[in-house]
């Protein structure tokens, strides 16, 4: 049996990607996912494999570029600011149809902000960052555990449609510890006929490129993308939902925010409030028609989230009108309160009330406008 060993959250982000098999890590420091790059120069150099602290963030992600074009794994990782940086190339990446590793874990914003926790990235990550009109899958894992199995997937996941993934965190998810048990990994091979090198193995030279000015080339490519997308969407979708059968409300909440929402599910369950959880792992493809079915059934939901509401406009977009949804932000390093959210949902349930509460972030009955 694997064992089980105890490690700060970007350490074991970056001990998942070499054990996926990674070959080349490029990155540059920023708090909080700093230990992350210290943890890939010291193991990456190690086991002979490439490591490079670039000269900026811009570098990094296009020497990720040439390294996936040669066929190599290849992998990034910075914070909020950094990412904004990395995004014309992570748009390269797509239009080249390379693919490779980015993670992000996210710090309070917008500017330079704060070292803090945030989820303010959501809207970045998921509907396309940086120029033209791509997807990338999103994972956001909630515990340690999840963030190694996740980041071993997104390699297999990159090379399986030729496209970026991200992996999306937290200053928590970072810095905090827990023990993780690495698991077995069985290794699969994907065509690499594409890559770069083609004279020096007896076929054709390739070209890895994204620039095409022939009338109605590029078209013709985002309509193939497209078909990637929606085979993305079919496959590659995770959630969990908790107690959602008989539930009264529903919580929605990804990554850290999640963890806090279990345990306040597991207060009011406790207390005899039927309140339920959906959490979405893949924030992108998001479960759409899940939430469309649970709601349904359940007429009340609640999205936590910290930042001002991001999240919530996919919610809105899956549920039928006629459901409510409330929210609780907590924006630029704030940290939801299981307080907090449980007198929302007293005001919900118990107290059968329909005004705003005074709870800071909280907004019930929410309209997007």
């Amino acid at each position: 049996m694997a064992e089980r060993v105890l490690m700060k959250g970007n350490e074991v982000i970056g001990e998942a990607a070499i054990r996926a098999g990674l070959t080349c890590y490029f990155g540059y420091p920023i708090t909080p996912q700093n230990e992350l790059t210290a943890y890939m120069a010291k193991h990456m150099l190690a086991k002979g494999r490439t490591f490079i602290q670039a000269e900026s963030e811009i570098a990094a992600i296009n020497m990720v570029y040439g390294a996936s074009s040669a066929g190599a794994r290849a992998m990034t990782s910075s914070s909020s600011p950094g990412i904004s940086l990395k995004q014309e190339g992570i748009s390269y990446l797509v239009g080249a149809q390379l693919p490779a590793v980015i993670v992000n874990i996210v710090r309070g914003g917008p500017g330079l902000g704060n070292i803090s926790v945030s989820q303010s990235d959501y809207f970045q990550s998921v509907k396309g960052g940086g120029h033209g009109d791509y997807r990338m899958v999103v994972y956001a894992p909630s515990n340690l555990q999840e963030a190694a199995d996740l980041t071993v997937k997104a390699f297999d996941t990159a090379d399986a449609y030729r496209n970026p993934v991200l992996v999306l965190g937290d200053a928590i998810l970072g810095q905090m510890m827990e023990p993780v048990v690495f698991k077995d990994i069985a290794h699969r091979t994907f065509d690499k006929s594409w890559t770069l090198g083609g004279k020096r193995n007896g076929r054709p030279a390739n070209l890895v490129n994204s620039l095409s000015l022939e009338e109605g080339v590029i078209e013709n490519w985002n309509w193939e993308f497209r078909l990637k997308y929606e085979s993305m969407k079919k496959n590659e979708l995770m959630f969990e939902t908790l107690y959602c059968d008989d539930a009264d409300l529903i919580i929605v909440a990804f990554g850290t925010t999640a963890r806090i929402c279990k345990a306040v599910v597991a207060r009011a369950r406790a207390q005899g409030l039927k309140v339920g959880l959906v959490r979405p792992i893949t924030v992108w493809p998001f479960p759409y028609k899940a939430l469309n079915d649970i709601g349904r059934k359940t007429g009340e939901f609640l999205v936590v989230e910290m930042n001002l509401g991001q999240m919530i406009e996919d919610v809105r977009l899956a549920l039928p009108d006629a459901c409510r949804i409330h929210f609780h932000g907590r924006p630029g390093g704030g940290v939801p309160e299981e307080r907090d959210i449980f007198e929302i949902i007293d005001h919900v349930l118990v107290k059968n009330k329909k005004g705003a509460i005074t709870t800071r972030g909280t907004f019930i009955n929410w309209e997007i406008s």
